[in-house]
């Protein structure tokens, strides 16, 4: 779909027609922001004739040198990032984002929703008046790295809670606070989770860092000052969301070692109450062995409490190793 910006263009919703020459696609160049959605052919080829602007493909934009990542040919920016849809999720990949930015028009190649974009063109719509190419790039600019900044305060949340859940201290007696194996797959899925989403982000951020000095800081002379001072001020935000991220990422494998260490913790116990419940069960096993062997010259045969006596000193072996145990904190 292509939609043509701002709401004052007589074109405004711009969307080209299956053959790219409809009554749409003559006003197109009135427009400053070209927002292409998962475009046709026709609606690209609308595009470069329009603006003799050759509009890279998808492959092309997926390519991840820098060479390939920004580019000025004939006074026109060529520019790619890849971008995170939305940060809540794992289950869809980087999404590639294209812009082309030159003095009059500025036209976007993406192929998914994203909330930044659906922003600016409602601020847009609502301001009814013509803005700038360059203000509409510095616009999306700053809204994808506010996104990107909620979606890290959104995992900075999880971790937290993830963090007080793993780390609960509490004055129950210890058996009270086993963690089952379900809890414990649970948490690793969850800051497994939230690991992985940082690293798309992190993807998002190091995509921002290399467009935004291309554009800010040669000297242009269709790039008014303010708008080079709101570039410098995001791309200061992105220094600092980078190292916000790679704070995240240590606390993932922190938490993530955390878990394991509780998985071996679990496993040590288990074979700690078998070694115990083993040992206890020797005692009982030697004296019941011994009694066993039924000898004449054995005192015990001719008591009358003999039986009874034998029976107490099987139970009497098994219950002095459990106490002595617990004497020790071994059990």
């Amino acid at each position: 779909m292509l939609t043509a910006y701002p709401a004052s263009a007589p074109t405004f919703p711009f969307r080209a027609s299956k053959e790219g020459k409809g009554a749409d696609a003559q006003a197109a160049p009135k427009a400053s922001w070209l927002d292409l959605l998962d475009p046709t052919e026709d609606e690209r080829a609308a595009v470069e004739s329009k603006y003799g602007l050759k509009l890279p493909s998808r492959e092309e934009l997926s390519e991840v040198e820098s060479s390939s990542r920004i580019a000025e040919e004939n006074g026109a920016l060529f520019l790619s990032i890849p971008l995170v849809s939305h940060g809540r999720g794992v289950d869809e990949p980087l999404s590639p984002i294209g812009f082309v930015l030159s003095k009059d028009v500025l036209v976007t190649i993406r192929y998914t929703q994203l909330h930044s974009f659906e922003a600016v063109a409602a601020k847009l719509f609502k301001a009814d008046a013509r803005a700038s190419s360059v203000d509409v790039f510095a616009a999306l600019i700053e809204e994808m790295v506010d996104f990107n900044a909620d979606w890290l305060e959104d995992i900075a949340a999880e971790l937290d809670a993830v963090s007080r859940s793993v780390f609960l201290k509490s004055r129950t007696r210890r058996r009270h606070l086993t963690r089952s194996n379900d809890a414990l797959h649970r948490t690793l899925i969850e800051v497994g989770n939230a690991g992985e989403r940082l690293s798309r982000i992190r993807g998002s951020l190091l995509g921002l860092q290399r467009i935004v000095p291309f554009v800010a800081e040669p000297e242009r002379d269709w790039i008014p000052g303010n708008i080079r001072t709101r570039l410098k001020g995001a791309h200061m935000d992105l220094l600092s969301l980078t190292d916000y991220e790679t704070h995240l990422s240590d606390k993932v494998q922190f938490l993530l070692d955390a878990v394991l260490g509780f998985i071996t913790t679990k496993q040590n116990d288990i074979f700690t109450v078998l070694t115990i419940v083993s040992l206890v069960g020797i005692p009982p096993t030697l004296v019941a062995g011994i009694y066993g062997m039924n000898f004449k010259n054995m005192p015990e045969l001719e008591w009358a409490w003999g039986y009874q006596f034998g029976l107490a000193l099987i139970v009497l072996s098994a219950i002095l190793p459990i106490l002595w145990f617990k004497w020790r904190g071994w059990l």
